[in-house]
């Protein structure tokens, strides 16, 4: 074990609350983990799987499949719903992953709503809902629906699930173990949340992304779609001090990448601590 995962188990049980299963750190001497309690080795990463939605998109981007600035409507022509909001004409990829869409906060969360309430037919729940009278394409409102929707978008240029698609180009390359991902009652990948992952897995993107695309030697996304990421904080946003990239998940689920000391650190639980902060300093 690493110093570093060593000090940072310390530091997570020194908080009683932190329930902290799996750590995780990825540097110069590869990839690392510790366990910190007895249980199941695939956790649900929730909202962490966004970041992995992202990564589909630029595995299309790359192969020329997709473009930020189509179309949703365009995108899912045979499968819309007889009626559906006009605001849907004027929503692109782009918009989706930045969830500038105008529906209300953490709108189709099936982590903490009840999912039978939103029907069979998420696609038509989500595009016949209410748009926000105060919807300014400038602002973003975090919503798991946009992340559906894009989970959609990549079924439909992939020419197959979001899941298998990611298996194919994604997992199987990166020698994941195992992967599942929870579907709407009609079979789609639902994109937010309900990916299920072991600690050296999702260790891996945090590696890919660090690596600027390339993993163990082998290209995998661009250098292109990387920087893009970062820099528009497509789901891996920039941390405050400008030292670190991060995307969280319901309760207490982390990745972090940090480019100026070269190293990536993920840890899953079920808690309410967020130890982004002791990262950062310990690698500043």
């Amino acid at each position: 074990m690493s110093q570093f995962l060593q000090d940072f188990k310390k530091e997570i049980l020194r908080h009683e609350d932190a329930n902290v299963f799996f750590i995780a750190e990825y540097g110069e001497d590869g990839i690392q983990t510790e366990s910190l309690s007895i249980t199941n080795p695939c956790q649900n990463v929730y909202s962490i799987a966004k970041a992995f939605v992202v990564t589909a998109v630029g595995l299309l981007m790359d192969r020329g499949l997709l473009s930020i600035r189509e179309i949703l409507t365009d995108l899912l022509a045979d499968e819309l719903p007889t009626t559906y909001h006009p605001v849907w004409k004027q929503t692109d990829v782009e918009m989706l992953l930045l969830h500038k869409v105008g529906l209300a906060k953490n709108f189709l969360d099936i982590d903490s709503q009840d999912a039978t309430a939103f029907g069979c037919d998420y696609l038509s729940y989500v595009l016949n809902a209410p748009i926000r009278e105060d919807f300014d394409r400038t602002q973003s409102t975090y919503t798991d629906a946009a992340y559906y929707l894009l989970s959609r978008i990549v079924e439909k240029r992939a020419g197959m699930p979001l899941d298998n698609f990611l298996w194919k180009y994604l997992f199987a390359p990166m020698r994941f173990r195992e992967a599942a991902w929870s579907h709407c009652t009609m079979g789609h990948a639902m994109g937010a949340t309900g990916l299920y992952l072991r600690i050296e897995d999702l260790i891996k993107l945090g590696a890919l992304y660090l690596d600027r695309g390339v993993y163990e030697g082998e290209r995998i996304l661009s250098e292109e779609w990387v920087d893009t990421v970062f820099s528009k904080g497509y789901e891996l946003k920039q941390q405050p001090d400008g030292k670190a990239y991060s995307k969280g998940g319901m309760r207490g689920q982390r990745l972090m990448i940090l480019p100026h000391s070269h190293r990536a650190v993920a840890w899953l639980g079920c808690g309410s601590n967020d130890f982004r902060s002791f990262v950062a300093e310990y690698f500043s």
